[in-house]
Order: structure tokens, then C-alpha cells, then sequence
């Protein structure tokens, strides 16, 4: 879809909405019958992934969750795989290695590895239901460079708490 398509009538021709698509990410759907990952909302920063398989998970159990979407990225960025927060507010439900990281070179279908938290109510997902965020984002690759010493800084090696924020009773 173009900028001109998606412009809302008070958009200039000329000028793309803040909310249109800035990244072509191709998608093949791997089953017709599913959704294709998008967003709820114009601004949101997460499209929706969905369920391909109907799963049952116990408390405390896990399961990964095959989405039937696969996507080839360009080199230089990544989908990160988040949780959905009224799933994790509501029913506990969150993704054991959030965010999932999906690189440019993957191919494959991209499944979720869902872990039902609440300590006691079991969680039924069928086919189709919204399980996860997909968040793309611009990488950097970095040189290691090795050296004698790093430089200082503030925080120095501190880490683990270090700077507080919790109280014990």
C-alpha cells in the first residue's frame, strides 16, 4: 500500500503520515486460512501474531506455538517476539525468551515459546487467537575490539541492584 493510499484526508499528497509503513518485509503466509501479522492500531510498534494450532497450557507449562507466518527480513534489522500484555496481565501468559529474536538470514516459520505464569487456572488458545507481538527493529553490528582496560564511566562495574530502586521490608 502506498503513502497516498493510507493518508489520512488531511495529509498532503506529498507528505507520509507518520503511521505508514517505512520497511517492506516480504511474508509468506505457510496457512491460508490465518490472519497476516498486523498492526491494531495506526502507531503501534507491535503487529499481531497469531495462533496456527490450538493449545492447552497447564500452569507452569510451556509450548511453543507455530504461527504459520515466515518473513524475510533485510540484513540489518531483527523481529523481536513480545509478549502481549493483556494475555500476561490477565492470564499470565508471557513468552519464556522475550523478547524472541527472529534474524535476517531465518526463513523458517516463526513459533512462539508461550509459558502459561498463573499458579493454578489452566489457558486454551485456538487456532487464530492473537499470541504475540512482533516488533521489527533496526540493528547495529558491532567490532569487538580488544583491549587493555575500558574506559570509566559513572556506573563503573556495578550491576545486579546496584543502584537500588527496591526496598525490603
Amino acid at each position: 500500500m502506498s503513502a497516498q493510499q493510507t493518508a489520512p484526508d488531511h495529509a498532503a499528497p506529498d507528505q507520509s503520515p507518520a503511521w505508514a509503513p517505512t520497511l517492506d518485509v516480504q511474508l509468506k503466509m505457510l496457512d491460508d486460512g490465518l490472519e497476516p501479522p498486523a498492526y491494531a492500531h495506526p502507531g503501534d510498534a507491535g503487529a499481531d501474531l497469531r495462533a496456527r494450532v490450538d493449545v492447552t497450557l497447564r500452569p507452569g507449562e510451556r509450548a511453543l506455538v507455530p504461527t504459520g507466518v515466515s518473513i524475510a527480513l533485510p540484513f540489518g534489522y531483527v523481529a523481536l517476539i513480545h509478549p502481549r500484555s493483556g494475555l500476561a496481565t490477565k492470564h499470565g501468559l508471557t513468552v519464556v525468551n522475550a523478547p524472541g529474536t527472529v534474524d535476517a538470514g531465518y526463513r523458517g516459520e516463526i513459533a512462539v515459546t508461550l509459558l502459561n505464569t498463573d499458579r493454578s487456572e489452566p489457558i486454551a488458545l485456538r487456532r487464530g487467537d492473537r499470541i504475540a507481538q512482533m516488533v521489527i527493529q533496526r540493528v547495529e553490528h558491532a567490532r569487538f575490539v580488544p583491549v587493555e582496560d575500558l574506559s570509566d564511566s559513572v556506573r563503573g562495574s556495578g550491576g545486579f541492584g546496584s543502584t537500588g530502586g527496591f526496598t525490603a521490608p
